[in-house]
């Protein structure tokens, strides 16, 4: 991992919120992400926070466009290259340098309300930080179709009755550091550009609640995503994306939470009753629980491969020592 910038200031200014930002080949909506960040970091100042970026082997002139805006920006940036390609790789480099107390996951493709860090420190400062907490995602732009995005009005916290994926998006997740440092890294086998496509996020909220640690959503903490899909078959390559991590992801998991097999075999009940006129998985944009069932297999199969192969998953999960979560964090 080659940093294309100057370490951070010294540990006495360590700030409270490290916002992780990974991207590849996007630097015009990157560009955008980073300004919203400022902005939202310019309303709230009370709340002192840092911009981790993770380049994950870019090739349209990202790492330069860093190095100018963060020579100019009053948010302190930390640049970092990741050359292992897939999300959860560079997820897993920007958590080892992240410094906050909080640790926040934004796409690149995302905008934060302006109001962001005001909502942040509210929920932070209840006291309680054995959880994993998202916020809302509203559509960046009225053209893109509505997937990838939560609007759900009412706090909620997870339960084995509602399907992990999609409860609190990867987008806009965030995590005290003792939550990072107890859950450990993400899975590098799941994720965009990792073997298993997807899912990086949706696992990583199962480990927290296998660890007794609740998943919680709450309808402020408000980003825009832009994601720019409005045909049918980026939604349609995303919907079977999504479904074979998941896939994986329940026979990762099948012993120690066969809660998740009831979820696929709801799929399978509600496929069936499609043949007979019953309700699609989403009427609106006509996705069917057909792909659902169909590249919940496939995952499985993959990730038995993987198995079979011997493909390295995450160091064991295991309570943090004291002062551990510093140690990470520096």
């Amino acid at each position: 991992m080659n940093e294309r910038l100057p370490p951070p200031s010294p540990a006495r200014h360590r700030p409270e919120v490290s916002f992780v930002v990974c991207t590849r080949d996007r630097v015009d909506v990157l560009e955008a992400c980073i300004a919203s960040i400022q902005a939202a970091c310019r309303t709230h100042p009370a709340f002192p926070a840092e911009l981790v970026v993770v380049d994950n082997g870019s090739r349209d002139g990202t790492p330069e466009r860093l190095a100018s805006i963060a020579e100019k920006s009053k948010v302190p940036i930390t640049a970092l290259s990741e050359p292992r390609p897939g999300l959860a790789a560079a997820r897993n480099s920007g958590l080892a340098r992240a410094r906050g107390r909080v640790r926040v996951f934004v796409d690149d493709d995302c905008k934060l309300e302006r109001t962001y860090l005001r909502d942040l420190q509210r929920h932070y400062a209840s006291g309680e930080k054995w959880l994993i907490r998202g916020g809302r995602v509203e559509l960046g732009d009225a053209r893109d179709l509505p997937f990838t995005i939560k609007r759900c009005e009412q706090r909620q916290r997870l339960t084995p009755a509602v399907h992990p994926g999609g409860f609190v998006l990867g987008c806009n997740m965030t995590m005290h550091r003792d939550v990072a440092a107890r859950i450990g890294p993400f899975d590098e086998r799941f994720g965009t550009g990792g073997a298993l496509r997807s899912a990086e996020d949706t696992d990583y909220l199962v480990r927290a609640m296998l660890l007794g640690m609740p998943v919680e959503y709450v309808p402020d903490m408000t980003i825009f995503h832009h994601h720019g899909r409005r045909d049918r078959k980026a939604i349609d390559r995303l919907h079977r994306d999504y479904h074979f991590g998941n896939g994986a992801l329940c026979l990762k998991h099948i012993r120690r939470a066969p809660w998740l097999l009831r979820h696929f075999y709801w799929a399978v009940r509600a496929a069936l009753r499609e043949l007979v006129g019953g309700p699609r998985f989403d009427p609106e944009l006509r996705l069917s629980h057909w792909p659902v069932v169909a590249m919940n297999l496939a995952g499985a199969a993959k990730f038995a491969l993987l198995v079979i192969t011997r493909r390295p998953a995450p160091e064991p999960l295991r309570r943090a020592e004291p002062g551990e979560a510093e140690a990470r964090a520096r």
